[in-house]
C-alpha cells in the first residue's frame, strides 16, 4: 500500500514518512510499518537514514539518465540471450503478455493506466525471461521498478497517459518471432528511447 501511495503521487519525492502518521494511515502497527520501509529502501523507493527516519526516493533528471544508459546496455544482452534460447512456452507467454496490454490500449481512467504500467511491465518481463543471465536479468527488473517510478511521478504531473503506441510492440513482437534479432534490438532499444523521452520531455523537478 506504501509502494502504491508513493507511485500514485500520495507521497512526493523526497518526502519525510513518518511512521505515526503511516501506523495511523494504514491502520496497522509500526513493526509491520518498518519492515514495509525497509523492504521498500531495497528496491530504492524509500530512503532509510538509522537515527534520522524515512523518506521517499528522490528522483532526478541525471538518474533518470543514468537509468536510461544502464537499460541500453542492458536490455540488447538479455533480448538476444531470449531469442536465441526461447522455446514455445517463452513465445506463448510473450504473445499473452501482448495481447493483454493491447486491450488497454485508450486509458481513460486512474485505474486503467495503473494497470497499462503493469501490463506493460509484465511485458517486459515476458520478453527477456528466457535469457540466461540471471544477475542481469535482477537488476533489469531493478531498472523497470525505478522507470516504473519516474513513469508513475510524470503521469501524475500532467504526462499524457493515452499517447500509447501499440504498434511498437506489435513490431516487436513480430521481430521476435521471426527471429530477428538484430530488428528486434533496434526496435526495443527505440521503444525504450521513446519512453524515457516522453519521461524527459514531462519531467518537472519542482512538482
Amino acid at each position: 500500500m506504501i509502494r502504491h501511495d508513493i507511485l500514485v503521487g500520495n507521497y512526493k519525492p523526497s518526502e519525510k514518512l513518518v511512521v505515526a502518521e503511516l501506523k495511523k494511515r494504514y491502520d496497522v502497527g509500526a513493526s509491520p510499518i518498518r519492515e514495509a520501509l525497509v523492504q521498500l529502501s531495497w528496491s530504492k523507493f524509500v530512503i532509510v537514514e538509522p537515527q534520522k527516519g524515512c523518506w521517499v526516493a528522490p528522483i532526478s533528471e541525471q538518474e533518470l539518465s543514468d537509468l536510461h544508459e544502464s537499460l541500453r546496455v542492458v536490455a540488447p544482452v538479455l533480448l538476444r540471450q531470449s531469442i536465441s534460447l526461447g522455446d514455445e512456452g517463452w513465445e506463448l507467454e510473450l504473445l499473452t503478455a501482448y495481447h493483454k496490454l493491447a486491450r488497454l490500449k485508450n486509458t481513460q481512467e486512474e485505474y486503467e493506466w495503473i494497470e497499462w504500467q503493469n501490463r506493460q511491465r509484465h511485458f517486459h518481463e515476458s520478453l527477456l525471461s528466457a535469457a540466461s543471465s540471471k544477475i542481469m536479468l535482477v537488476f533489469f527488473n531493478e531498472l523497470l521498478n525505478q522507470l516504473q517510478r519516474y513513469r508513475f511521478h510524470a503521469i501524475c504531473n500532467g504526462m499524457n497517459c493515452q499517447a500509447i503506441n501499440i504498434d511498437e510492440y506489435e513490431s516487436i513482437i513480430k521481430s521476435v518471432l521471426a527471429k530477428d534479432t538484430e530488428g528486434a534490438i533496434e526496435k526495443y532499444q527505440h521503444l525504450v528511447s521513446n519512453t524515457v523521452l516522453q519521461l524527459d520531455l514531462a519531467f518537472s523537478p519542482a512538482a
